[in-house]
C-alpha cells in the first residue's frame, strides 16, 4: 500500500469542481461536484437519527434501488433537514439540473447538504451552481482539493486522503474527502464523506466493505455527542483500474478493505482533530479487553466524557475522570487491575497501575498532554481485544461557535 497525495480525484476517471453559489456564505465556495467519466457502483451508510434530512432519503433511494451512480452534488451552509416535501423536491431538482448539465440519468445523481437545519435551499442558486461547475470539472489534485474546501462549514481545514494498492496486477487507487467539525457523534459514519475508487468490484461487496469498515472508523468518532440529521458516507467504484472484478471474499477483497480502512481512518481522525474549537485530537485506546464490544464501549465512554475532554484542554492529567467514565460505560471490568498511560510526541507516561496512582511527575504529564495529538491507553488485563476511539478537547470556543451558529 502506497500513501499518495490527493482526494476524490486521485482515482482514475474521477473529476471534481467547486463553485461559490452564495447559499449562505458570501466570501467562499459552497458547492462541490464529483463526477465519474463512466457509471459507478455505489455504496452508502447513513445517519441512524430518526430525523433524516431530505438528501439522506434521496441518496438511500439511489444507493439501494439504482444499479449505478455517476455524480455527487454537495452544498454547504444549509442542511435541507426538517424541510418536508419541499425540501425533498429540491433534491430532485438538484439531481435534474446535474443530469441536464452532465448528460446522465437523474437517478444516477447523489446529493448532499450540510449546514443550518430548518431552512429551505435557494434552489435557483443551487441550479446555477451546478451549471457553473459542470464545465469546470477536472481530474487534477487541485480540483479535488477545491471540492474538499467547498463542503466545509465550521471546519477549519480541508480533509482529504488517498492511497494506491495492487490487485490482480493492476494499480488500484482509493481517495476521499470529508467534512465534519460539530454535531459529530456518528452511529454509522461522519457528517459527510465521499470516497472514490477505480477498483472493479461488485455492488454487493462494495456495500459490505463499507458497512463493516464504518464500525471501526467513523463510528468511533465523537466531538460533542450529537448525531447529525445528515450523516452520509458515499463510496463510488467505477472499475477503470481494470482489475479482475472482486465478487467474493478473498485476498483481493481483503487488500481492498485494508486500503479502504486506511482512507476512512485518516478521514475520521481529521474530523476529530478539527472538532469545533478544539486544540487537540484526543485518542483513546482500550487494550486487554475480553471482547471487541467491551473495548468499543469503554473507549467511546472515555472519549465522550465532557469532564475528560475539559481536562485534556487544560493539559491536566486528571486520570480519575477517565476511570470514572469507564466505570459508568456499562461494560464490566475490575478497576483495581487497570493500567493507564498518556502518550504523545513528547513521550509516554504511566499514570496509574492496578487502579492507583504511580506517583508520576505532574510536570512530565503536562508536557505530554500539551501536544496537539494526545492518546490515553487503558489496559484492563482481561483478554486480547482492542478498540480505538477519536475525539477532541472541549474548549471555550466550542460554546462561542455554537451559541451564534445561525447568525
Amino acid at each position: 500500500m502506497e500513501i499518495i497525495t490527493g482526494g476524490v480525484t486521485a482515482a482514475k476517471g474521477f473529476q471534481a469542481a467547486a463553485a461559490a453559489a452564495e447559499i449562505k456564505y458570501k466570501d467562499r465556495t459552497d458547492m462541490a461536484m464529483i463526477y465519474s467519466e463512466v457509471p459507478c457502483v455505489a455504496a452508502g451508510t447513513f445517519t441512524t437519527n430518526v430525523v433524516k434530512a431530505a438528501p439522506v432519503k434521496w441518496d438511500q433511494q439511489v444507493v439501494y434501488h439504482q444499479p449505478y451512480a455517476q455524480a455527487v452534488i454537495c452544498n454547504s451552509g444549509i442542511a435541507n433537514a426538517c424541510t418536508g416535501a419541499e425540501g425533498f423536491g429540491y433534491c430532485e431538482e438538484t439531481a435534474k439540473a446535474a443530469a441536464e448539465a452532465l448528460g446522465i440519468p437523474r437517478d444516477s445523481v447523489l446529493v448532499a447538504s450540510t449546514g443550518v437545519i430548518g431552512m429551505q435551499l435557494p434552489i435557483d442558486r443551487i441550479a446555477n451552481g451546478v451549471k457553473a461547475m459542470a464545465p469546470k470539472l477536472d481530474g487534477s489534485p487541485e480540483a479535488g482539493t477545491e471540492a474538499a474546501k467547498a463542503i466545509m462549514t465550521t471546519d477549519t481545514v480541508k480533509k482529504e486522503a488517498a492511497v494506491q494498492i495492487e490487485i490482480g496486477g493492476k494499480t488500484v487507487t482509493i481517495g476521499g474527502m470529508c467534512k465534519g467539525s460539530g454535531m459529530i457523534h456518528p452511529n454509522m459514519c461522519t457528517m459527510l464523506g465521499f470516497v472514490t475508487t477505480d477498483a472493479k468490484i461488485s455492488k454487493e461487496m462494495l456495500q459490505e466493505a463499507l458497512s463493516e469498515d464504518v464500525k471501526d472508523t467513523y463510528n468511533m468518532v465523537s466531538v460533542d455527542g450529537d448525531t447529525s440529521t445528515n450523516d452520509t458516507v458515499l463510496l463510488l467504484a467505477n472499475g477503470m483500474a481494470e482489475n479482475p472484478e472482486i465478487t467474493e471474499k478473498g485476498e483481493d477483497y481483503e487488500t481492498f478493505k485494508k486500503a479502504l480502512n486506511y482512507i476512512n481512518t485518516q478521514l475520521a481522525r481529521k474530523i476529530a482533530g478539527d472538532g469545533e474549537g478544539a486544540t487537540a485530537l484526543f485518542e483513546v485506546k482500550i487494550i486487554g479487553a475480553e471482547s471487541k464490544e467491551q473495548a468499543v464501549t469503554l473507549s467511546k465512554s472515555v472519549v465522550t466524557s465532557s469532564l475528560t475532554k475539559a481536562a485534556i484542554y487544560g493539559h491536566d492529567a486528571n486520570w480519575g475522570r477517565i476511570l470514572c467514565a469507564m466505570g459508568y460505560s456499562g461494560a464490566q471490568f475490575d478497576p483495581e487491575k487497570v493500567d493507564l498511560y498518556f502518550e504523545s510526541r513528547a513521550g509516554k507516561i504511566k499514570i496509574i497501575e492496578n487502579g492507583v496512582s504511580t506517583g508520576y511527575s505532574e510536570e512530565e504529564a503536562t508536557k505530554i498532554l500539551s501536544e496537539n495529538e494526545v492518546t490515553a491507553i487503558a489496559d484492563i488485563k482481561m483478554g486480547g481485544f482492542t478498540a480505538t476511539a477519536w475525539g477532541c478537547d472541549l474548549t471555550y470556543d466550542y460554546i462561542k461557535i455554537n451559541a451564534d451558529y445561525r447568525s
